[in-house]
């Protein structure tokens, strides 16, 4: 039952008690609650990617995996990435027992009627309906956080943050004259424009794709929920970079960015865990906020096609405010995204520094993270801190009046929801 309406529906049961006469001789034996439960679907930001402390995953044949190398095949059901830092572990949920991590890095609104494993480049995990199915057998489910969208079948995080952060390091450590590359082939070294990250009709076509997996959850939890109340909670996403870079990272060695070669900027803003481009970061927080958008339509959409159901969605874009990579001189340090990391190799080892490094290896460590995603998936994601600021929200979206709460992160670190 859900914690929300259960003060409410004991009372009524006390009136009904009330208004029973003596000729009922002995009522029926009660049933047996259901434990409750709160249950996470979605991708990478409600996963806990980046968060550390992954926990094993059954796959699509019933085997729980657990860490398999880093040179495994990135579908992996343990490259779903399921950490026990995430938001939905880290909020207070009074009433809540048990708590169901479903989502999956990298997960796609296909992901949540169909296995995974079906698509181009899924993890071997079944369906999420199916595995919150497996929940709602054993659970009663008051709560469900839903993070969405960002992953679809026109554009990925991943490969978003992926075609930004090649080209600033194809431009610091490359002229443009110079032919070499990636496996993927020459990458481009000018900075990012919106149409690079997802033309409006990706965006149209997204937030379709979304509506509809997300209208599967509802009709789902509709049929298999113990008494049928529950929140849904329609989280958007942070973005980890600032609006622009702590004015020590504008230029190193007298080069800033828009001209062609800045090995020593492009080491230092590697370090600091945000090689990117400073035009770049516009048009990346104009597409967080089309992503926000594109949440907020699903959310409102599926509110009125399902007006009895307890829908909240939940704005995070201001929830790492001050504490974005390259948003202080200290960065990483003190930061609530994990900075971009990479490996020479599969070897378990992250490359930290770039300096003294030379265009042949930039591009066995660039290679390294095409191969091998695993050895770069955590990068620009919420580390642990930051999925504790999310818990917060989280937590507040669970208790407020409003069906829209924004989550903002105030100078001196304190998190409001309203």
């Amino acid at each position: 039952m859900s914690v929300f309406r259960r003060t409410a529906y004991a009372a009524a049961l006390v009136v009904a008690a009330a208004g029973l006469t003596a000729t009922v001789a002995s009522p029926a034996p009660a049933t047996a609650a259901l434990p409750t439960a709160a249950v996470a679907l979605g991708d990478s930001f409600i996963s806990g990617e980046g968060a550390g402390a992954y926990a094993p995953v059954v796959d699509v044949n019933g085997v729980s995996q657990g860490f398999p190398g880093w040179s495994a095949p990135n579908n992996n059901a343990y490259f779903c990435h399921r950490s026990a830092n995430a938001s939905l572990h880290r909020a207070s949920l009074p009433g809540i027992q048990d708590r169901f991590n479903l989502a999956c890095s990298g997960g796609q609104p296909y992901d949540i009627g169909a296995a995974s494993a079906a698509r181009a480049k899924g993890r071997q995990v079944t369906s999420q309906l199916d595995q919150l199915r497996a929940v709602a057998r054993t659970h009663d489910i008051d709560l469900v956080l839903i993070g969405l969208g960002s992953n679809n079948s026109s554009f990925t995080f991943g490969s978003v943050a992926e075609k930004c952060a090649n080209r600033f390091i194809a431009d610091a450590w490359t002229g443009w004259w110079e032919f070499w590359a990636y496996l993927g082939g020459p990458v481009p070294q000018e900075p990012c424009a919106d149409a690079d990250l997802a033309t409006p009709a990706q965006l149209t076509a997204a937030t379709g794709e979304t509506t509809s997996a997300v209208r599967q959850i509802l009709a789902t939890l509709a049929q298999v929920d113990a008494d049928g109340q529950h929140r849904v909670v329609f989280q958007d996403y942070t973005n980890p970079l600032p609006f622009d870079l702590y004015p020590t990272f504008h230029e190193q060695d007298g080069r800033a960015d828009d001209r062609d070669k800045f090995r020593d900027l492009g080491a230092e803003r590697y370090a600091a865990g945000c090689p990117i481009h400073r035009a770049s970061l516009a048009p990346g927080h104009r597409f967080s906020a089309s992503l926000g958008t594109m949440v907020r339509s699903t959310r409102d959409t599926l509110a009125a096609e399902f007006p009895g159901a307890d829908l909240v969605y939940l704005n995070v874009q201001r929830a790492f405010d001050g504490a974005r990579l390259c948003e202080s001189p200290s960065s990483p340090a003190g930061t609530l995204a994990t900075p971009i990391r990479l490996m020479d190799g599969p070897s378990g080892v992250f490359v930290t520094s770039l300096a003294g490094k030379d265009k042949l290896d930039i591009q066995d460590i660039a290679n390294t993270c095409v191969s091998y995603f695993q050895t770069c998936q955590e990068s620009w994601h919420p580390n642990a801190a930051g999925h504790q600021v999310l818990g917060q929200c989280l937590t507040g979206a669970v208790t407020a009046a409003a069906r829209s709460v924004a989550c903002v992160r105030s100078p001196d670190g304190s998190v409001t929801v309203s």
